[in-house]
């Protein structure tokens, strides 16, 4: 069962009764190509989902056929003057800003292309599905740019520094079972269904407490590449946030009595 869709041009969120939301890529006929208007429609619909207590973990998906999403409408970009390109930043940084920045789970359900700022919004999520016609990459360099969505800060937290400078100085494209190998994805499905698969990891996450997932997603985003002493205070901080709460409470409560949780989410 799943609530109506919340719907604006070229984004739908859909809201499911299990606490599992859908922000869903919807520009198919320019395969997700993110234009000015589509990055404010992403960021607009993230900024609604981090507000949103009943959500519990969200999933990423597209309705193009043949990509996920190819990063920058470069057909825009081609048009923008130089004061132009600088104003549009903000609302770029935006879209890739307001998936990274969720405080929820986050799961990206990737097929196709997903290439330069396409590859980037996957990367922003917590954990990548792709399915086996899954094709990434940052191919900026070969345009005179960069990854600017946060590509060169997520991909080496990845797959390391050096791993990292091959795959964005060389701008290839990696196709599913080598982005498995190299740990740019986490898990490769059947052609088809990557979305599916993607919705029901996101159960299964969702099924635990809303106030511990949000915790220990702040402890591994805060505390990561942090020395082993900063990174045990953050953990300590984020556990005394759950340690005294309802979900905690309820938890313990449910496991002695042998009965499933009713998170009060709080």
């Amino acid at each position: 069962m799943q609530s109506q869709p919340v719907e604006s041009e070229f984004v739908t969120v859909r809201r499911h009764e299990d606490g599992v939301a859908e922000l869903v890529l919807d520009r198919p006929k320019a395969m997700n190509a993110v234009s000015t208007q589509m990055a404010r429609a992403i960021g607009a619909a993230c900024a609604g989902l981090a507000a949103d207590a009943s959500v519990r973990v969200v999933v990423l998906s597209s309705t193009a056929e043949r990509a996920f999403c190819v990063g920058a409408d470069l057909k825009e970009r081609n048009s923008l003057s130089d004061a132009e390109l600088v104003r549009q930043r903000p609302t770029t940084r935006g879209a890739y800003g307001g998936v990274l920045e969720l405080p929820m789970p986050t799961i990206a359900a990737v097929h196709g292309f997903a290439l330069g700022g396409g590859f980037e919004l996957a990367l922003a999520c917590d954990v990548i599905v792709a399915d086996e016609t899954a094709v990434v990459g940052l191919p900026e360099v070969s345009v005179g740019v960069i990854p600017g969505g946060g590509g060169t800060q997520l991909l080496p937290r990845r797959v390391g520094a050096a791993r990292a400078a091959e795959l964005i100085f060389t701008a290839r494209r990696v196709e599913a079972a080598e982005a498995l190998s190299l740990g740019l994805v986490d898990s490769v499905v059947p052609v088809g269904t990557d979305t599916a698969e993607a919705l029901d990891l996101a159960r299964r996450m969702a099924a635990n407490s809303p106030v511990g997932l949000r915790a220990a997603k702040r402890a591994l985003r805060l505390g990561h590449g942090m020395d082993l002493s900063a990174g045990l205070e953050i953990e300590d901080a984020a556990w005394r946030t759950v340690a005294f709460s309802g979900d905690r409470a309820e938890g313990v409560a449910a496991f002695n009595e042998k009965r499933k949780p009713n998170w009060p989410g709080q």
